[in-house]
């Protein structure tokens, strides 16, 4: 008979697993415990990239399978969901705090401050987790920059790690340090720790200056252009990853896939063309965490940087541009300074945004 429920015990708490037996990737055959388990061992890894921050749990609870899809605004009638708000019902030892959107609306987030909490978001079918970039200390300071090289249809991951290796030359030249990890996907995200001085508007300037001094060194392989009719076979940065409310899965977040692959943390020794995001499954990164630990580690010791050079290339293309900035995202209100929300193909000439 399945067992209906397991208890751990996680530092100071015990933790219940419902439904442990419960398949969550069948092509592999890994159960809603197997995962769990996974989380434990990679516990100093995940916890260091989630812990104090607001944290948005995206939820599988009936497991991964190719034909669930993922909730989204405009089509919300889905078995796995996003969820910002905190559950009315978990343990009183479960933090929170409060964030912004950019409606104005205020939420209170989970905010895991130990192991204990992520674990309990797991039994809760949670793969992907999306802390914000900012700690509970002060909600409106960025302290990571995070550079989400995407890319688009006739690129692949080759591509991402080619233009990842060249953004670590702009990085230097703004006096920044970055640190890659696999999307899960085909892409590569690069999180730079920053002081946190400024908000969300300048550290996506920055994210957008950065974007477009790489374009400007990979012109033919690298853009920044919003609109996807205009981005061509290159890999885009995604700058509106750094606006409010917008986030990237953590480092060791487990991609819904038919293999279970994961968010792998890297040296930069280590990103090449000789590996494939196929390489990072549950099952390959316990063997991983066992043998090298976190390779992260040393992003959360590493002294944050000023952001000041990153916003003179803002700046500078302030002058030379006329204007440097991009359009938000289409929920978000119209920004000081944004151009039009239109696409090229469609806008009218004789009509304002």
């Amino acid at each position: 008979m399945p067992a209906s429920a397991v208890e751990l015990t996680v530092g100071d708490r015990t933790v219940r697993v419902t439904s442990p037996d419960k398949v969550y990737f069948p092509e592999v055959g890994l159960t809603k415990l197997d995962m769990v388990q996974y989380v434990l061992t990679v516990g100093d890894g995940i916890l260091a990239a989630l812990k104090d921050r607001p944290t948005t749990m995206e939820r599988w609870p009936g497991g991964y399978r190719p034909d669930v899809q993922l909730a989204t605004r405009s089509d919300p009638n889905h078995d796995a969901f996003y969820q910002k708000r905190a559950p009315k019902a978990m343990p009183d030892w479960v933090e929170t705090v409060r964030i912004a959107f950019p409606s104005g609306r205020t939420a209170d987030e989970v905010c895991p401050t130990e192991l204990a909490t992520i674990v309990w978001m797991a039994n809760l079918g949670t793969l992907r987790y999306h802390p914000w970039p900012v700690t509970r200390a002060d909600t409106e300071a960025v302290d990571q920059l995070r550079i989400d090289l995407d890319p688009q249809p006739g690129t692949d991951f080759a591509d991402a790690v080619r233009a990842a290796h060249e953004l670590r030359g702009v990085l230097d030249d703004a006096g920044l340090v970055g640190y890659p990890k696999t999307s899960g996907g085909r892409g590569v995200h690069v999180f730079v720790p920053v002081r946190p001085e400024h908000g969300f508007i300048e550290a996506r300037h920055a994210v957008i200056a950065i974007g477009r001094e790489l374009a400007r060194r990979m012109p033919e392989h690298v853009t920044v252009n919003w609109w996807k009719e205009e981005r061509g076979e290159r890999i885009f940065i995604d700058f509106n990853q750094m606006a409010r409310d917008r986030t990237i899965a953590s480092a060791y977040s487990i991609r819904p896939s038919t293999q279970a692959r994961v968010s792998a943390p890297l040296t930069w020794d280590e990103l090449s063309d000789e590996i494939s995001p196929d390489d990072f499954t549950i099952p390959t990164m316990l063997t991983r965490f066992a043998e090298v630990g976190d390779v992260w580690a040393p992003f959360y010791e590493h002294t944050p940087a000023s952001l000041d050079g990153a916003l003179e290339m803002y700046e500078r293309d302030v002058r030379d541009l006329g204007t440097a900035e991009m359009p938000y995202p289409p929920e978000y209100p119209k920004m000081p300074g944004e151009p039009s929300r239109v696409q090229p193909s469609r806008a009218r000439p004789d009509k304002e945004d």
